[in-house]
């Protein structure tokens, strides 16, 4: 038979308080955990991001314009990002998120905040330099496809905001804080668009 820790109603608040979760939620997750709050606490994040997935279909109207400007006076940024309520979007952890965004899209410059936002004349020219270094590399034809297919698609996950590794933690995405936010507080959260001005570019 497993061995679980007990576990008190003041160990549901404490995890309830920590985690944003209902008091049901946090019960099942600390008997699922054996009573490990750690545990628990990890429980409840995973099955809230799964949740987040479900509630990208919701609309989100109202949110934050966030803007960055890098020291120097050379690189700027805004950024609108979106929540389903204003009670949401005037909370510090929407409005530190909002911060954190614009500062990643100053330093690691994505072309857009997804792969829909990507010209297809730019795609195109992708696959045309992955085919040509195919050609050039003497693998078996049979791989060609998968090869380049690959190349394409590392070309989103580098130059698309949301498949960006944050500048400040490699181990996630700019879409996987969106969504970590997301699951806390119950709403879809979505970046809507976002300018990046540099000094002397167009």
């Amino acid at each position: 038979m497993a061995t679980t820790t007990a576990f008190t109603a003041k160990h549901v608040q404490e995890l309830r308080q920590k985690s944003g979760a209902g008091m049901m939620d946090a019960k099942r997750a600390l008997e699922e955990a054996g009573g490990d709050m750690e545990k628990a606490g990890e429980l409840l994040r995973a099955k809230g991001i799964a949740k987040a997935e479900k509630r990208s279909d919701r609309t989100a109207s109202e949110g934050r314009v966030g803007s960055y400007i890098h020291h120097n006076g050379k690189v700027g940024v805004l950024v609108e990002v979106n929540s389903e309520t204003d009670f949401v979007s005037g909370t510090d952890e929407f409005k530190e998120l909002v911060r954190e965004i614009a500062l990643h899209i100053a330093s690691a410059s994505p072309l857009a905040v997804d792969r829909d936002g990507i010209p297809a004349a730019e795609i195109e020219r992708e696959r045309r330099i992955a085919e040509q270094q195919f050609a050039e590399s003497g693998k078996p034809e049979s791989l060609r496809e998968k090869i380049v297919q690959g190349k394409v698609d590392s070309f989103y996950k580098q130059h698309t905001l949301m498949s960006q590794e944050y500048v400040r933690d490699n181990k996630k995405t700019i879409g996987d804080l969106v969504k970590e936010l997301s699951a806390k507080v119950g709403e879809n959260i979505v970046v809507k668009r976002f300018a990046r001005f540099q000094l002397g570019q167009e």
